[in-house]
């Protein structure tokens, strides 16, 4: 192994102060360092001012872990010593591996401690000292993995050290070799458009939209790009290394530290990898830094503010998002989630225009819908049974026009062509989304990128360990794997846990479903007219709220669950972890938001019973039942209330307020101290000022509440058309406030390589295949499509509609009223009633089968049966036709793969070739001087003889 890189200036910082050298010794090497730093040049100054570079102004900080440190008091003396004054460590670290391995040792034998079982027999004198000294075993691990560290304790960032790393040179070209990144070689060759009509109509398309695009510098024009190859320190001459500090850029380095510090092995206790240590509390955070600052009076340019200017900005929504500076900054996985969001934000311009004019037809032909006019004509004298018992009285249809007229603005032919159309444009969605990602990923050479095998998470390993331990009961076990039956509890554990949930869920909906039943007779029972006559609307709205703010609450339940049932199963690496939480996330969070709405969808209604024979939830509340015009109007108010709250509440306002109350605790924290917020913000540097940011929680949150938006907009979509208009609405702000968060609120994430969107693209074409199942079923039994279409060309004399709503009505003799369920108030018309009006297909109280059910009834549901059938088979076979004709990946792409490859090929046979004439002229060059020298020598020979 290599001689280990000498430390920073800085380095130790934990010595106590009686220790500090001698004040000249100080003034001496204070001195020294004013003289490094004048010797810098002006932009080195700067960048080691920002705290972007190690105090010698030419190494870049890659990485940075902080760490809690006791503050030591005292002013500028103290501030120099800790800079100059070094421990036992340090001078080990600078001598080199061995003695650092030697002092481990000693330490480790002097404290009682057993390395290879760190936490068997320790005697730390307390738990700080115990973390210090894991500290020092995974640090000296990483510098004798080449990187090069530099300690910073002496900050304005009150009891928090900085640890700050730097990959040198020949640990990138190492670890980009290990993990097989793309680099692009000294090979340029230029992208031929083809010169088709297509082509021809796509580049007028792109000059009209070049105001749309964002202001961001190309390095080299699109039509020109490099060949790519696997980097490899043996055909390093292939790429082009004049510039080594470009070579790599900063989200590149910093996931290459990431990565060692994942794999790195501390000895102490068994720890693996930098998560196990701040998990434990070794590290209290570890992130790269951003580039630079965003203000504008910012002098130098960076990636970081030409984001801020051109992405993170409200002003420019209307523009396109710079995917390429988003994938160079934080990496492809976060490219990847903004490019698909971006393009089913644009998916959502054409639906919403649908949606509108479904909207509108509804709105101009509300006058001429036959139904509605005849509940609404005033000599409609039709009288309706009461809408529960006792309290409720008798009531006239007419008085539900206003109802019927709302439904019929979502419930109209038009509502099924749309509901075709939003399985349709599903389908072309995740068509167009897989192309997107197909040409990402040859722009971004992943085209043959496989997803490599993560390293197991600590906590697994940690399992692992205590298994083995159990088992052999030895110094040094065998590492054993777990098996089925070691997760046997765990799994029990989440089938339990996850049916109680859903249990959980249920039965809020039954909670709000009584609420809407006592709510609805107590309302009857007033004495304010205005009162009464709203009960409707007020139980509807106010019910809607509750559920809103019940799913708001379990969302976050839910949430905390999910990763706590994730966490018992101990995956056995990062990735497996993040599906199966994504999974239980996404199915509880799912149960929560559309079971209120399934049960208006499908179930309410269905369940009442009929006057005489009423079903009960309790002894005294039966169950609701809807009101005339059908509950698709209930549906859609749910629907509507649930879907905006949850964007306008949940997504925006939690997004935008809980960073910015954050941010105000931590103003008011500082001002507490000495130094004003203003003038503290001022002099603190970039590792310091990252620190204060909120670290990355992963982008789990971010597709989930788009998944749930995605529901909404396909599911039941035949009940509220307008769902993608406020979907589009919603995104237009969410991709300008997510990119902000992630720009100015978030530290900056590890650049993490990815090829597509995983498991959520599966997730979405089950939301998609689910949503033509349930749009088929709201058309066929939540809206009345069904039954007029039935009326129309089978009951109606005249092929109209006319008749239909007296068609719809049953007959029910008052007499047969239960004891105790009829109207207190027998003449609240003014008149005694003897028969009365429900919504159903019943057999009339004359007949010789009284209020059975109908042969009308049986004929329409077996045409709502069928018409599930037919719909759901021909949308779906639709829906695969498209999936066939559209290919997933583009032509011009395919082509220009196959030119890579060959390209790629030829410059190795060049290689090769100018390999094998290096060769022969060295051979030829040598066979020359040895015909030379044979000449000479035979000449001196010659001479000799005569």
């Amino acid at each position: 192994m290599t001689e280990a890189p000498q430390m920073g200036v800085n380095l130790s910082t934990t010595v106590p102060s009686q220790h500090q050298p001698p004040r000249f010794l100080q003034d001496v090497v204070f001195h020294g360092k004013l003289k490094l730093l004048k010797s810098q040049t002006p932009e080195e100054q700067i960048h080691c001012q920002q705290g972007l570079y190690f105090e010698d102004g030419q190494r870049r900080v890659d990485y940075v872990l902080t760490y809690h440190v006791k503050k030591p008091t005292g002013g500028r003396s103290s501030r120099q010593s800790n800079l100059l004054t070094e421990n036992a460590v340090t001078r080990s670290l600078r001598r080199g591996p061995k003695h650092l391995r030697q002092h481990g040792r000693q330490r480790s034998s002097s404290a009682g401690v057993n390395v290879e079982l760190g936490y068997s027999g320790e005697t730390f004198s307390s738990q700080e000292d115990h973390k210090t000294f894991q500290r020092e075993e995974f640090e000296k691990q990483l510098v004798d993995m080449g990187l090069e560290l530099e300690k910073e304790e002496d900050t304005k960032v009150q009891g928090v050290g900085f640890l700050k790393i730097h990959a040198p040179w020949k640990v990138l070209c190492r670890e980009a070799e290990l993990m097989k990144l793309k680099m692009p070689t000294k090979k340029v060759y230029e992208v031929k458009q083809s010169g088709s009509v297509t082509e021809k109509i796509s580049s007028l398309v792109s000059k009209i939209l070049e105001p749309l695009h964002p202001q961001v510098e190309e390095r080299q024009p699109k039509n020109i790009k490099h060949l790519s190859h696997t980097f490899s320190r043996e055909k390093h001459h292939l790429f082009d290394l004049s510039d080594k500090e470009s070579f790599f850029d900063s989200k590149t380095r910093s996931s290459i530290v990431f990565e060692i510090l994942k794999r790195t092995k501390s000895k102490a206790n068994y720890n693996v990898g930098i998560t196990s240590l701040l998990g434990s509390g070794v590290y209290m955070a570890a992130y790269p830094l951003h580039d630079g600052d965003i203000n504008e009076e910012a002098t130098e340019s960076n990636d970081r503010k030409l984001l801020y200017e051109e992405w993170a900005n409200y002003s420019v929504f209307f523009k396109y998002q710079p995917i390429g500076l988003v994938r160079k900054y934080f990496g492809e996985k976060i490219a990847l989630y903004f490019a698909w969001l971006g393009l089913y934000t644009q998916m959502l311009i054409p639906a919403s225009l649908v949606g509108v004019i479904v909207f509108l037809y509804g709105c101009a032909t509300v006058d001429d819908n036959i139904p509605s006019m005849e509940i609404c004509h005033p000599e409609n004298n039709i009288t309706m049974c009461p809408l529960c018992d006792q309290v409720c009285s008798y009531w006239k249809l007419s008085t539900a026009c206003g109802t019927a007229r709302a439904s019929h603005l979502f419930d109209n032919p038009a509502t099924v062509f749309f509901s075709i159309f939003m399985a349709l444009w599903a389908a072309m969605f995740m068509e167009h989304w897989k192309r997107r990602q197909m040409r990402l990923n040859y722009e971004w050479d992943l085209t043959g990128f496989e997803d490599e095998e993560d390293h197991p998470r600590a906590e697994y390993e940690f399992q692992v360990l205590q298994k083995s331990f159990r088992k052999h009961q030895k110094s040094k076990p065998k590492m054993e794997k777990l098996t089925y039956q070691d997760r046997l509890p765990a799994y029990m554990t989440n089938v339990v846990m996850m049916l109680l949930m859903i249990g959980v869920t249920f039965a809020t909906v039954f909670g709000v479903i009584f609420y809407r039943i006592s709510t609805k007779a107590a309302l009857h029972m007033s004495s304010n007219p205005v009162t009464r006559s709203h009960v409707q609307l007020t139980v509807k709205t106010t019910a809607a709220i509750i559920n809103l703010v019940v799913i708001l609450i379990l969302d976050e339940v839910y949430g905390a669950v999910a990763r706590w049932l994730t966490v018992l199963e101990v995956p056995k690496t990062d990735k497996s972890f993040e599906e199966r939480l994504i999974f239980k996330t996404f199915i509880l969070k799912f149960v929560n938001a559309f079971s209120p709405i399934i049960y208006i969808a499908f179930f309410r209604g269905r369940f009442v019973g009929r006057p005489g024979s009423y079903l009960y939830v309790s002894e005294s509340y039966r169950m609701e039942e809807c009101a005339y015009g059908g509950c698709l109007m209930e549906l859609c108010i749910q629907l509507s209330i649930t879907m905006l709250g949850k964007q306008l509440i949940q997504n925006n306002l939690f997004e935008i307020g809980i960073p910015k109350l954050k941010k105000l605790l931590r103003y008011i924290q500082s001002k507490q101290g000495a130094v004003p917020e203003e003038e503290r913000q001022k002099k603190l540097q970039r590792y310091e000022t990252d620190h204060f940011l909120e670290p990355f929680a992963g982008l789990t949150p971010e597709y989930m509440e788009m998944i749930i938006q995605f529901g909404f907009v396909t599911l039941f979509v035949a009940s509220f058309p307008l769902a993608p208009l406020f979907a589009l609405l919603n995104n237009i702000i969410e991709i300008r406030l997510d990119a902000k968060k992630f720009v100015t609120e978030l530290r900056r994430p590890v650049g993490a390589r990815a090829k597509d969107i995983g498991i959520w693209y599966n997730i979405l074409r089950g939301v998609a295949k689910v949503a033509v199942i349930i749009n088929a079923f709201v058309i066929s039994f939540t809206s009345d499509f069904i039954p007029r279409m039935v009326y129309q060309y089978k009951y109606s004399q005249e092929g109209s509609m006319h008749g239909f709503v007296n068609h719809t009505l049953s007959f029910f003799n008052v007499s047969h009223f239960q004891e105790g369920s009829e109207p207190l108030d027998q003449l609240h018309l003014g008149y005694p009633v003897e028969i009365c009006r429900y919504k159903d297909y019943r057999e009339p109280p004359w007949s010789n089968t009284p209020y059975e059910l109908s042969k009308e009834f049986w004929t329409v549901l077996a045409v709502r049966l069928s018409f599930v059938i037919v719909f759901q088979n021909v949308v779906m076979l639709m829906s695969d036709i498209v999936d066939w004709l559209i290919p997933d990946i583009p032509k011009d792409i395919s082509v220009q793969i196959h030119k890579e490859k060959i390209l790629l090929v030829d410059l190795f046979m060049k290689e090769e070739q100018g390999k094998v004439r290096n060769l022969e002229s060295r051979l030829s060059t040598g066979e020359k001087e040895k015909c030379d020298q044979g000449s000479n020598n035979s000449t001196d020979s010659f001479l000799k003889l005569s």
